[in-house]
């Protein structure tokens, strides 16, 4: 059977906006298959904020979400498995999904855990990133 995660990610991508919201992603950047600027990951881990104003042609397929995205004011072309989005989220309410990391067959990697999906580093980095001081939650949605 075809994995849900990609329908889950474009439904939730836009429950988020829906809701006047700002959608973030959490990538594990333990896949091989990643396309990110080296330097901008922590603790094997990215958070990606995926509004319609921060990148430009965004699509989620089935196998692979992609966008592009400025990083210190130079474009980069990103890509990276679904199986390896391991949370999507409203940066606002923290309200979302988590997600088990997706060991691709290729990869001779260990999984991730649920727990290590939502590290305090990558909630704390938000906050200071939207001048509110506060970290927010994330709330798992089931």
């Amino acid at each position: 059977m075809i994995s849900n995660r990609s329908y889950l990610l474009k439904a939730l991508y836009d429950w988020v906006l829906d809701n006047e919201c700002t959608p973030y992603i959490v990538v594990s950047t333990e896949s091989k298959n990643i396309q990110i600027p080296s330097g901008y990951d922590e603790n094997n881990r990215i958070v990606l904020n995926i509004s319609p104003n921060a990148v430009r042609h965004f699509g989620i397929s089935q196998h692979t979400i992609c966008f592009e995205s400025r990083f210190a004011g130079q474009a980069h072309a990103i890509s990276a498995p679904v199986g390896a989005v391991i949370a999507i989220y409203a940066k606002e309410t923290g309200e979302g999904m988590v997600f088990d990391f997706e060991q691709e067959e290729s990869d001779t990697l260990e999984s991730a855990t649920l727990e290590s999906a939502t590290p305090e580093n990558s909630k704390q980095k938000s906050a200071e990133e939207d001048g509110s001081g506060t970290a927010r939650h994330l709330r798992i949605i089931k």
